[in-house]
């Protein structure tokens, strides 16, 4: 009789499933190897390979702050938008997302340098102006997208849509969880944050092994991730995984995928984090002047709620998550909804202040914080959003999408604090020095985590993908 393909009979044991079998077998004997690794089968999150070079940063923490931050009103202050306010633009516009263009409008934040450094910032952040020799800030990255969506998927992943993995999971895949109990990559929510618009995909595995993508942690529920929740007897739970492990491992070692691998690794996880979750979001044990640090005790919710969000990366990166992702609390003001609070088209003053209220004092109470723990130099901030705005009005005092010229910034994690790259014309419309991409920016964090972002690839569908797709170049102006 013959027998049905991927069986263990003589019969179907061919030359060429002998190959086959060989080729792919090594997986299941790490995996075996892993599994009977201690008395809890636990399977460690190991990283693809070593880092290629000697890495400056060891963690990132990514501030996101979906919707676009006006980088004219905050880290690339242009007093020629004051002088020529009411004016219409001197240059040709190019299409908006509204193509509600009015005229040029001025800041209203004030400007001054900042620092010994002297960079020029505005009042929007004053906790992080404060800080400004801490902050490498770059003032010239494009983009090749204009709507939210795709705005975040080219941040997030290198490419406009969805089925890219994002450059948490790169990194995870890269370098794995220094924490077998916790997984490479999370992402951070409170106060009913939620998920930019594009939706789950912005922190996908893609085509990455499943165990590199997000966790998203509610810092503030209990329990923080659905459906881990420690509850029932350790050891009935714990037969059950063995179960699953022995009836999968198989059909493991039989298929050769690497997703199935990846499922196995994911179940024992889950385990894991059942006890590692609740422990780090239990911040009690904080002391008050620390929480104090974060704006935990602020009369803004808002504020309160993404201190809570920062407080609690900390803690992440001191247990060893390689990329950490905060989210961004919608404050009703815009027209982006919740999913892109910064997208001020409208009330810019009241909706940009409102916003950098909510995030100013947390962030820079992180850097206080993680400097003083000796955590900032192995640590890798970076702030930014999917574009800017324009210089021009749209309406009466909002601003569109700009997408030419913007602003972001970087602290800790092998950067030069205090330095400027990068410079946009005199009305910040259009990026006119050094101008950068997204594929610049991912180059460069991952040659801080001590990867050459040429050679971090993964097969599929016949071709090698990265996460600079063809594109990237190291912004060494800003290294340290």
């Amino acid at each position: 009789m013959t027998q049905p393909p991927h069986t263990f009979g003589p019969d179907s044991l061919s030359r060429r499933e002998m190959l086959r079998r060989c080729s792919l077998g090594f997986g299941s004997v790490a995996l075996s190897s892993l599994l009977t690794k201690n008395s809890l089968h636990a399977t460690a999150s190991r990283p693809v390979g070593i880092p290629h070079f000697r890495p400056r940063a060891k963690h990132v923490i990514f501030a996101y702050m979906s919707g676009g931050v006006s980088h004219v009103d905050s880290f690339d202050p242009k007093p020629e938008l004051k002088r020529r306010h009411g004016q219409p633009m001197p240059v040709p516009v190019k299409a908006t997302m509204f193509n509600n263009n009015g005229n040029i409008m001025g800041s209203p934040w004030e400007a001054k340098p900042r620092g010994h450094s002297g960079t020029e910032m505005t009042d929007l952040f004053p906790h992080l102006a404060a800080l400004a020799d801490e902050l490498a800030v770059i003032r010239s990255m494009t983009s090749k997208v204009n709507e939210h969506a795709q705005g975040n998927y080219v941040i997030h992943t290198g490419f406009p849509f969805v089925g890219h993995p994002s450059a948490g999971a790169w990194a995870s895949y890269g370098l794995g969880s220094a924490n077998e109990n916790l997984p490479g990559f999370v992402v951070l929510q409170s106060g009913g944050a939620v998920v930019p618009h594009g939706g789950l995909g912005l922190y996908t595995s893609g085509y990455l092994p499943a165990q590199h993508q997000a966790s998203i942690l509610q810092v503030d529920r209990d329990p923080a991730l659905s459906n881990i929740r420690p509850g029932e007897r350790d050891d009935l739970q714990r037969r059950r995984l063995d179960f699953i492990r022995d009836c999968d491992l198989p059909f493991s070692t039989a298929a050769g995928d690497p997703q199935v691998e990846a499922a196995i690794r994911n179940y024992e996880t889950a385990y894991r984090m059942q006890t590692a979750v609740p422990e780090l979001c239990e911040i009690t044990g904080e002391s008050e002047a620390t929480q104090r640090l974060y704006g935990m005790d602020s009369s803004d919710k808002y504020t309160a709620a993404y201190g809570r969000q920062c407080l609690v990366a900390r803690r992440l990166i001191e247990r060893g998550v390689r990329f950490v992702e905060l989210s961004c609390l919608s404050n009703g003001i815009g027209l982006g909804g919740p999913g892109n609070p910064w997208d001020q088209h409208g009330k810019i003053k009241e909706g940009h202040g409102s916003m950098a209220r909510q995030v100013d004092q947390p962030l820079a109470g992180l850097i206080l914080d993680l400097k003083s723990r000796g955590l900032l130099e192995d640590t890798l901030i970076v702030f930014t959003g999917e574009f800017g705005r324009t210089p021009f009005s749209q309406g009466s005092d909002g601003r569109d999408h700009n997408p030419h010229g913007f602003s972001l910034w970087l602290a800790g994690g092998g950067v030069r604090g205090g330095s400027v790259l990068g410079a946009t014309d005199e009305l910040g419309y259009h990026a006119v020095e050094d101008p950068c991409t997204i594929y610049d920016l991912w180059a460069t964090v991952l040659h801080l985590l001590g990867m050459d972002h040429e050679q971090l690839t993964y097969r599929f569908g016949g071709r090698d993908f990265r996460l600079t797709d063809v594109h990237g170049r190291v912004l060494r102006k800003i290294l340290a």
